[in-house]
């Protein structure tokens, strides 16, 4: 596998330099103010616990490496970009089933496992219909169920997980639009699944830390 094989990938990159994605690129400031929200809630929580800060961190290498990859646009920026991703969404899981389903870390921790399980089983079947969103729909569903359960308990971050399913629908459609729309429109849309992709990690990031109890003294 070479590591510096260029990938296009987008609309908006028409050649190889590192500013070919200025919109993909410099979108990727919204990363940052998801996190710098989410730290200053934490700063101002009860808890202060090390779960959310370390999401909030994720959230900002997210940003990084995604920044990586609409500059350099190569194999190892591409794995810079999914990774911290992928990392958030079963960590983020793992730490729902726990702190607000309520479950043991053991079933939490095993209810993980399924997750990842089921997400890279159905990767490859959704493939052909969505292509490299495939891999994105079930975080989607995940979000929608979590959030619809705590929802249904009046649990308090219910509709804050909820909503932030609501909002990853959108950004999941605008990333899927990008190359069809590019003839019309020479942009593309990813920059807006990186604006509205931020605004479902800020909207999870405050879940997570208005969530978390503070531990005794």
């Amino acid at each position: 596998m070479e590591l510096t094989a260029p990938i296009d990938a987008y609309c908006e990159r028409i050649d190889t330099g590192f500013w070919a994605e200025p919109l993909n690129a410099l979108s990727n400031l919204a990363f940052f103010a998801a996190a710098a929200l989410g730290l200053w809630y934490w700063r101002r929580g009860p808890a202060r616990d090390r779960p959310s800060l370390y999401l909030i961190c994720l959230v900002a290498i997210i940003g990084t490496g995604s920044f990586l990859f609409h500059t350099f646009a190569n194999r190892w920026s591409s794995f810079a970009d999914v990774i911290p991703i992928a990392l958030f969404i079963f960590a983020y899981f793992g730490l729902a089933l726990c702190r607000f389903v309520g479950l043991s870390p053991m079933a939490a921790f095993v209810g993980t496992l399924a997750f990842v399980a089921a997400s890279l089983a159905a990767e490859p079947l959704l493939a052909s219909q969505l292509g490299s969103s495939a891999g994105y729909v079930a975080g989607l569903f995940a979000l929608y169920a979590i959030g619809g359960y705590l929802v249904a308990r009046d649990h308090p971050e219910g509709w804050p997980v909820f909503a932030a399913g609501g909002v990853f629908t959108v950004s999941l459609a605008f990333r899927m639009v990008d190359l069809p729309l590019c003839p019309d429109w020479p942009h593309g849309t990813h920059f807006l699944w990186h604006t509205l992709n931020a605004a479902t990690l800020g909207l999870l990031l405050v879940a997570a830390v208005r969530g978390a109890t503070p531990e005794p003294r």
